[in-house]
């Protein structure tokens, strides 16, 4: 195949994973509508306590979407795990196209390279690498509550990426014929987007936390048959909401996440990426303002995992702290790419 040949193979699978990444969406949604008007105390969970002429009460655990859907019927049930396997396949089948798009990309070029150099390309395998790692660990997590976020996410990527940043395709600059450029930015990929993962569900902790204070605030405290237990007070949370882990289950897959993330990073920042600086421009380290920001954003993560394993940092201000972690992050990415002058990074 010729290079204009590749170049329009990549332009179609980008159209064309854009349009499953937003079906795949639309499955998810429908997967969650279809329990939109099945009441979250319906799931059949009785807190101890409750007993002869005692209404049922929620128990603290949140509510499973297989419980839900047991407690609405077969249809519900039917149209749920549609809505979820259609919504999995769809994103898998996305990916592979996404995966496509990158190739051609790379082969597009004389000679055949890396497919990041520029804007366009760069964000188009970051975003790639965040689908990735959300199906890599779909299961081991049960992290299908999270498919109408990331697909949602991807597909406005997507739109951005096309619609603003679309480059022709040409030869990458001396500065970034590396290999070790290759190692530095797949390493600061991965990291990107485990933390980009790590960022929704803390976006879902405070949700979650807030939905929840806002529902025990709306329930009089008389209310509450006292011989239930403390069970009993859990505030009921409807919606999405409710079909998200519980506090404690998503505080600890946001630390999961960023655990992993931050040695990832620790490595593309502190040790290949000024390894690449040095072999382009002589210095390891040029106070570049991306260099600087790639910092901050590092300092940011450590001290949330720092202050998580040495003082208990849990809850609300460590879902917060990861949060302006990814602000840096993203920041890193789109802010200095687009409003620095003086950075020596050639896909700025």
């Amino acid at each position: 195949m010729s290079n204009e040949a590749w170049e329009t193979l990549s332009n179609q699978a980008v159209g064309f994973c854009g349009i499953l990444y937003f079906l795949a969406l639309v499955a998810h949604l429908w997967q969650w509508a279809s329990l939109r008007k099945v009441p979250v105390a319906a799931a059949p969970r009785v807190a101890v306590g409750a007993g002869v002429g005692r209404s049922p009460r929620r128990t603290a655990d949140a509510w499973t979407e297989a419980e839900v859907a047991d407690a609405a019927g077969e249809d519900t049930r039917r149209r749920v795990a549609m809505g979820e396997r259609l919504g999995i396949m769809l994103t898998v089948l996305a990916a592979a196209a996404h995966f496509v798009a990158l190739l051609g990309r790379g082969l597009a070029a004389e000679p055949a390279r890396v497919p990041w150099g520029n804007m366009y390309e760069f964000t188009l395998s970051g975003s790639f690498f965040v689908t990735l790692t959300y199906l890599v660990l779909l299961k081991k997590f049960k992290l299908g509550w999270l498919g109408p976020i990331v697909t949602g996410f991807v597909v406005t990527v997507l739109m951005v990426d096309v619609i603003w940043l679309y480059q022709p395709v040409a030869p990458l600059t001396e500065a970034l014929n590396s290999y070790w450029l290759v190692i530095h930015v797949v390493s600061a990929v991965i990291a990107t987007a485990a933390f980009t993962l790590g960022g929704f569900t803390s976006m879902l902790f405070l949700l979650k936390e807030r939905a929840e204070r806002r529902a025990k605030v709306a329930v009089p405290a008389g209310d509450v048959d006292a011989a239930a237990g403390p069970e009993a007070e859990a505030p009921v949370v409807r919606g999405y909401l409710a079909r998200v882990p519980d506090l404690v289950g998503l505080d600890r897959l946001t630390y999961r996440l960023h655990a992993f993330a931050f040695p990832v990073w620790t490595f593309a920042v502190l040790i290949t990426g000024p390894i690449w600086a040095h072999e382009a421009w002589s210095r390891y380290w040029n106070w570049d303002p991306k260099e600087v920001w790639a910092f901050i954003t590092w300092v940011v993560y450590a001290a949330y995992l720092h202050a998580r394993a040495t003082a208990g940092f849990k809850g609300r201000n460590a879902a917060i702290l990861a949060l302006i972690g990814l602000a840096t992050l993203w920041f890193n990415f789109i802010g200095i790419n687009f409003f620095s002058t003086s950075s020596m990074h050639s896909y700025a």
